[in-house]
C-alpha cells in the first residue's frame, strides 16, 4: 500500500526585473498581509531599498518598523524576534543579501509570521529557500524555516551590486553540479531518500549558468536576471526536496571547513565553486564535468585557485581532507581523504 505524502511550501509570487521595487505594496496586497510591518535590513540596502519601501507604506498611513543588523548572528535573529514582537510587527520583509534575509527568514518562521524577500544582490539561493545559515563561533548553523511567501527582485538593483558578490550567486549555482552527485551517490549507497524532480531541477540550474557563462557581466541587468532565475529555482529546489541536498554536498563542507580555519577569507559562493571543481574530479577522474566547472567559474571571474581564494595551498588540503567530519552527510568524501591524496587532487585541478 502507497502511503509516501510530502507537504511542499514554495513562495506564492516572485517578481523578478526592471524597477518592481516599486511594485512592493501590491505584491504584499496579492499575498494577504496587513498591518505593519517589520523590515529587517543591514547599512547599505537600507539606503538602496528598504528606506524606498518604508516611504511605500508611509504614503499609505503604515508606520513600518526597520531594524538595521550589522552582522549575522543568533543574537541578531533574537533581536528581531524582540522588536516584531514590541512593536506588533504583523509580517516581516527582509531587505537586503544573505544576512538581513536569512535573520528574518529565522525570525518569522519563530513568530509564526510571514516574510517577504527583497533581495539587493544575486549573491544566494537563500534569497527563495526554505533554510537559514547564521554564523555561530567557529562553525555555521544551516536551519529549516518556512521559505517567504513572495519575492520582489529588482534586477536594476541587483546589477548594481558588488561584481564578487554577483559571481559569488553563480558559482553558489554552479556548485549544484557536485551537491547532486554527492546526493545520487548517498541515495545509492546509503538509501538516502532522494526526488528525481529536485535533482533535475537544481542540475537545470547549474547548466543554465555554466552554458550562459559568457553572457553574465557585470552592471547588465540581462545578467542580474539570468542569475536571479538560476536562483530561484535552486532555492524551489531545496524546498521540494525539504533539505539542502539539492544544493549542498561535499563543495559545501569544504567550504564550511574553510570557515573553521580561515574565517571570512572569502565568500562562501567563492569557496564552493572551488570546492566543486575538485569534488567533481574526484567523481569523474582525470577529464569532464570538473573543467566545465573550472572554465565556467573563470569565464564569469569567479575564483578557480586556491591564490585566487586568498587561502594558503596547506590550508585548502587541509579542509579537503577534514570537511568530511563537518556533518553527517555522505558525499564522495566518504570517511575522509589522507592529506597527500587532497594535495594530488587539488594540484591535478590546478586549485594549488
Amino acid at each position: 500500500m502507497f502511503e509516501k505524502s510530502t507537504w511542499i511550501r514554495l513562495p506564492r509570487n516572485v517578481v523578478v526585473g526592471h524597477e518592481v521595487l516599486g511594485r512592493t505594496l501590491e505584491v504584499v496586497d496579492d499575498v494577504h498581509l496587513s498591518g505593519r510591518p517589520l523590515l529587517v535590513t543591514s547599512p547599505t540596502p537600507r539606503e538602496l531599498a528598504a528606506d524606498p519601501i518604508a516611504a511605500q507604506f508611509e504614503e499609505r498611513g503604515i508606520d513600518p518598523l526597520v531594524v538595521t543588523v550589522e552582522t549575522a548572528s543568533f543574537d541578531a535573529v533574537e533581536e528581531v524576534i524582540a522588536e516584531a514582537e514590541a512593536g506588533d510587527a504583523a509580517y516581516l520583509v527582509g531587505v537586503g543579501g544573505g544576512k538581513p534575509i536569512d535573520i528574518a527568514k529565522m525570525a518569522s518562521d519563530h513568530l509564526g509570521m510571514g516574510f517577504l524577500s527583497v533581495p539587493t544582490a544575486a549573491s544566494h539561493d537563500g534569497i527563495v529557500s526554505n533554510r537559514g545559515s547564521v554564523p555561530d563561533g567557529d562553525t555555521r548553523h544551516s536551519v529549516a524555516a518556512e521559505p517567504p511567501l513572495a519575492v520582489v527582485a529588482d534586477t536594476g538593483i541587483l546589477a548594481n551590486a558588488p561584481w564578487e558578490l554577483t559571481t559569488a550567486g553563480c558559482a553558489d549555482i554552479i556548485s549544484n553540479y557536485t551537491a547532486v552527485m554527492d546526493w545520487r551517490l548517498a541515495n545509492r549507497l546509503k538509501n538516502v531518500e532522494y526526488s528525481e524532480y529536485a535533482a533535475a531541477l537544481a542540475e537545470m540550474t547549474a547548466e543554465i549558468l555554466v552554458d550562459n557563462a559568457d553572457l553574465i557581466r557585470p552592471g547588465i541587468e540581462e545578467s542580474a536576471w539570468i542569475v536571479t532565475k538560476a536562483l530561484m529555482s535552486s532555492g524551489v529546489a531545496m524546498s521540494i526536496a525539504g533539505s539542502s541536498r539539492p544544493a549542498s554536498g561535499a563543495e559545501h563542507l569544504f567550504s564550511h571547513q574553510l570557515d573553521r580555519l580561515v574565517p571570512g577569507a572569502a565568500l562562501h559562493g567563492h569557496q564552493v565553486g572551488v570546492g566543486a571543481i575538485m569534488t567533481a574530479y574526484l567523481h569523474g577522474g582525470d577529464r569532464g564535468i570538473w573543467t566545465d566547472i573550472r572554465d565556467a567559474l573563470a569565464s564569469i571571474d569567479a575564483p578557480t585557485t586556491a591564490d585566487e581564494l586568498g587561502i594558503d595551498a596547506d590550508t585548502v588540503v587541509e579542509a579537503l581532507a577534514t570537511c568530511h567530519a563537518i556533518r553527517d552527510r555522505y558525499t564522495i568524501l566518504g570517511d575522509g581523504m589522507e592529506e597527500e591524496a587532497a594535495r594530488q587532487v587539488a594540484r591535478q585541478t590546478g586549485v594549488i
